[in-house]
């Protein structure tokens, strides 16, 4: 499709973020458990119906297909709630998502042939695959807003380090040499900016527990164990305003950091498990994000699978959550 996305003729922009949609295809599955895909998909469709969405993002963890199986189907059932109704949409991948038995290359190959998608081919010589941005233009064709959408990978490939991967140097400079680019075309000016990946970048430990956050953390956050320096070049180039990711489930909150909003999205397909059993501590659904042009700042709520908007507690450090 037509990679250009425009703010709308009222001077917004609405975007809806699904979060570790997790599909699974037929046979990878218990035919005797909830057709959880079912209930995702539902979920998807009320949270559209409502907010009516410039772009969709799928934030990761897209799929989860079982070891040895062919996720291209499940990638394909995930994102048909988008190419239906001829949305354009946009994914980064999680650590799920590579873990079937296609690659993560082939996985982004199958994200770029759907006709409704905005990513584009990987810039050369860059770790990771599903490395891209999109500009966002008024009207009249004038750059208003930009979004990055990069591979924050899956498992530490050090043995040396355990955990969750990171987002690598390379990547960090492609993501400068843009920002540079576009505040050089905007006169010197960093254009407002919006970044979305899966796993959370370690200052989301520290927002958390250092600033007053709106929203949930039952499960902690499962940043890498490495700090790559993503969060010191946002900050250093002046253009991002919020960060989106996913991975965490049972978590939902946003907070500000210099100057950066660090937010989760809503788990779409689940909020947690305890001793194998399903234990939603709050109703699955998604964040939606409302830009509008000409302001540097952005508007964020979540919308949940009844329909409604969500009451989030406010959480100060060292005090009770107050609702």
């Amino acid at each position: 499709m037509d990679k250009k996305l425009t703010y709308r003729e009222d001077g917004t922009f609405v975007i809806v973020q699904f979060s570790d949609t997790e599909f699974i295809s037929e046979g990878d599955y218990d035919p005797d458990t909830p057709d959880h895909n079912a209930e995702a998909r539902a979920t998807m469709e009320t949270v559209i119906a409502h907010e009516k969405p410039d772009l969709i993002v799928f934030a990761g963890d897209v799929t989860a297909s079982a070891r040895g199986k062919d996720p291209r189907e499940s990638f394909r059932q995930a994102v048909a709630v988008a190419e239906e109704k001829g949305i354009p949409w946009a994914a980064v991948f999680g650590n799920h998502d590579s873990e079937g038995a296609v690659t993560r290359s082939e996985m982004n190959e199958e994200q770029l042939a759907h006709r409704y998608t905005v990513a584009q081919p990987d810039p050369p010589h860059v770790s990771g695959f599903g490395n891209y941005s999109v500009t966002l233009t008024d009207k009249d064709g004038t750059p208003c807003a930009a979004l990055y959408f990069l591979d924050s990978g899956d498992y530490s490939q050090l043995p040396s380090v355990g955990g969750y991967d990171w987002i690598r140097r390379d990547q960090i400079d492609w993501y400068v040499t843009e920002s540079r680019k576009r505040t050089i075309a905007a006169g010197g000016v960093p254009l407002p900016s919006l970044a979305f990946f899966h796993i959370p970048l370690p200052e989301y430990r520290e927002a958390w527990e250092t600033t007053t956050c709106h929203g949930h953390c039952f499960e902690g956050v499962s940043s890498p164990r490495i700090n790559s320096g993503m969060f010191a070049a946002m900050v250093e180039m002046g253009d991002i305003m919020g960060t989106f990711v996913g991975h965490d489930h049972a978590n939902d909150f946003s907070g500000e950091l210099q100057g950066i909003r660090l937010c989760y999205g809503r788990s779409t397909r689940y909020v947690s498990y305890v001793d194998g059993a399903r234990n939603d501590r709050f109703k699955t659904g998604a964040r939606v994000i409302r830009l509008r042009a000409g302001e540097r700042g952005f508007d964020t709520w979540i919308r949940q699978n009844d329909g409604t908007i969500a009451e989030l507690p406010t959480h100060r450090p060292n005090e009770e959550d107050i609702r």
